[in-house]
């Protein structure tokens, strides 16, 4: 009986010694590194959230629990670097912006020929690069869509009045997409073309017609002119030294990360 009370005080002990070691009390350590973290107080910029970086350390310490000062250190170089990991890409992203502002804005207008070298059809000086970069896979597929059904529409309306059937001009005209006939209607109220079959035949020659193939054509293209656009755009030769940078952070994460978890495995095994 005295020995079971011998051994009971000693398990007691063990545990109460347990328990206040660094290794299972960690929550001072984890304040005071969120607090007096010396690399923490450089590592952030004044236009950058402090809160942000104090929840990225606050993971890292929960993950890795460290115990003194050196693991502390190691832990918070982890957090510095995948902050400045950030900043690579936010700087990526600048560059890549500020090429595409260039390229859209450039008066040459060499994009759009580049893309599609081999269509001349989709010259065009009135062509918006603003609106085809903002626009998605999706509206793309339907502004196709759209385009090659109003391109229809005009070819069969030209047929008709090619043909001189009875009731041509009326026929001609129901063969129209919606907008294409209020286009016509506009140029009747500016009395531009004659209110006649011959009329309408000569506003799609001249004006309907070749805006329907450059818009068919345009629709067709655009995710080849997106691609160039952002192409030209990326300057990669302008993302050299981020590389660089960033594939110096890579390492370095990689050998204090190495160096935390052997520090911690040698004091494991003591």
């Amino acid at each position: 009986m005295k020995t079971f009370d011998n051994d009971s005080n000693v398990i007691s002990n063990a545990e109460t010694d347990s328990e206040s070691t660094p290794q299972n009390n960690y929550e001072p350590v984890r304040y005071n590194a969120l607090k007096h973290g010396i690399l923490s107080k450089q590592v952030v910029l004044v236009h950058e959230d402090e809160n942000e970086f104090s929840d990225l350390l606050t993971s890292l310490i929960d993950e890795h629990r460290p115990t003194g000062p050196t693991e502390i250190h190691f832990v918070e170089e982890l957090a510095s670097i995948m902050w400045r990991k950030r900043r690579v890409l936010l700087a990526e992203g600048a560059h890549i912006n500020r090429g595409l502002h260039s390229v859209i804005n450039n008066k040459l207008r060499s994009t759009i020929p580049t893309a599609v070298p081999c269509n001349r059809s989709i010259l065009n000086e009135d062509t918006d690069l603003h609106d085809l970069m903002k626009s998605t896979p999706e509206q793309v597929i339907q502004s196709h869509q759209e385009a090659t059904v109003d391109l229809a529409a005009t070819n069969k309306a030209a047929e008709i009045l090619r043909k001189c059937g009875p009731n041509a001009y009326k026929n001609a005209q129901r063969a129209l997409s919606s907008e294409s006939l209020n286009f016509w209607k506009d140029y009747l109220k500016d009395n531009e073309y004659p209110d006649t079959a011959e009329g309408l035949a000569q506003f799609i020659q001249e004006i309907l017609w070749p805006i329907c193939v450059r818009m068919e054509y345009e629709t067709k293209f655009t995710p080849a002119i997106q691609a160039q656009t952002l192409g030209e755009g990326l300057r990669a030769e302008g993302l050299e030294n981020l590389t660089r940078y960033e594939t110096h952070l890579d390492r370095k994460f990689e050998r204090t990360l190495a160096m935390l978890l052997k520090l911690k495995e040698l004091r494991s095994d003591k």
